[in-house]
Formats: C-alpha cells, sequence, structure tokens
C-alpha cells in the first residue's frame, strides 16, 4: 500500500478490524519512511453497477461521490464521518442487492434523502436543494412543509 503522504510503499499495518456493518476491513497503517498513519478500506469486490445519468448516459458506480455529496449536506452538523461511511454502506448495499445492474442517478438520490430525513433535517434540505435543483424561497418553502408535516 503506498502512503498518500510520502507515496512510500513500505507500509505496515498496526491495526486491522471489521466495520460495524461486517462489510469491509478497515485497516490503521503506518509508513515506515515519514511515520504517518491512515486508514485504508478493504471490500469484497461485486458485480459493476451503472448509474443512468439524466442525459442518459451510463457511469460507473462511485460511492465516493455519494460520501462528498453527504459531507457537503452535513457541513457544521454534528454527524461525524463515521455515520456518514454507514450510510453509504447501507445504500450500496442496498444497491447492490437490487436485481438490476443499472440504477437511475434519481433512484440514488432518493436513497439519500431518505436516509437523511432520518438522520438531520438540515442536512436533508440541504442535499434536497442540490438534488432538486431548488432555484426559488417557494421550493424551499414546498419541501419544508412536507419535512414538518411528516412528523
Amino acid at each position: 500500500m503506498k502512503c498518500p503522504y510520502c507515496s512510500n510503499t513500505d507500509t505496515r499495518v498496526i491495526d486491522s478490524r471489521l466495520t460495524d456493518s461486517n462489510d469491509a476491513v478497515r485497516r490503521r497503517r503506518m509508513c515506515e519512511k515519514c511515520g504517518k498513519r491512515f486508514t485504508t478500506y478493504e471490500r469484497i469486490e461485486t458485480h459493476p453497477i451503472a448509474v443512468i445519468k439524466k442525459d442518459n448516459t451510463r457511469q460507473p458506480f462511485d460511492r465516493n461521490k455519494i460520501l462528498s455529496g453527504l459531507i457537503r449536506a452535513c457541513i457544521k452538523r454534528n454527524i461525524s464521518t463515521e455515520v456518514l461511511r454507514e450510510l453509504v454502506d447501507d445504500i450500496e448495499n442496498e444497491i447492490h442487492n437490487m436485481p438490476s445492474n443499472e440504477i437511475h442517478s434519481k433512484d440514488i438520490g432518493n436513497l439519500v434523502l431518505e436516509r437523511l430525513k432520518n438522520l438531520d433535517k438540515v442536512a436533508y434540505i440541504r442535499f434536497a436543494s442540490v438534488y432538486k435543483q431548488f432555484d426559488d424561497i417557494a421550493q424551499f418553502t414546498k419541501e419544508l412543509t412536507k419535512l414538518k408535516n411528516k412528523k
């Protein structure tokens, strides 16, 4: 494994454990050259999933895109990155358990919204505003009203 800080290939594992969802092995590593520590995750390789975009193009599924969107939605919220990783694990598992090896990007967005609604309402609105492309206050108000009425 190559060190992300100095690119040295001489690293050693100092701790290994299963993730909470038992679908990956989390390894803490230390670079023998610079001494910095970093974490890697080892996952089972599954059948590739294609994401069908709005313009009908297809891209390979990338869990990091979901994670980065969640991180942006949760800025200055009291939600740890580990909780977000678990949420992405849950979404990824659901996608891999679907009968098809293709999924529409809007379906992925809906899976994210469904989980964010239960996790944090502010993060939900932030994500929804980008995902649903809000362009005026009325759309925010409508979404807030729906959220408030579903308590």
